[in-house]
């Protein structure tokens, strides 16, 4: 759904409700997207504890081959490979 910034001020309640049950909303500006309303994702236990498990494994591969590497460090080259 798309709606414009005086419609969606105007509305807001009624649009945060239609998001909670998981509608996403783009407002838009003169006719161009400028946000969006989407429900907020859920952090799943399981998946981040994978994730971590996996993070750790990488760190123990590096450290065999003699590189020192923090969680942060390895976040932080995740993060510079996505842009």
């Amino acid at each position: 759904m798309e709606i414009g910034t005086y419609a969606a001020k105007t509305h807001l309640p009624e649009l945060i409700e239609r998001v909670r049950r998981g509608e996403r909303i783009t407002i838009t500006k003169r006719g161009r997207p400028v946000a969006e309303l989407r429900p907020v994702a859920v952090a799943d236990p399981d998946a981040l504890r994978a994730a971590l498990e996996r993070l750790d494994r990488s760190r123990a591969r590096l450290r065999a081959r003699g590189v020192r590497a923090s969680k942060a460090d390895i976040l932080a080259a995740i993060r510079e490979g996505r842009r």
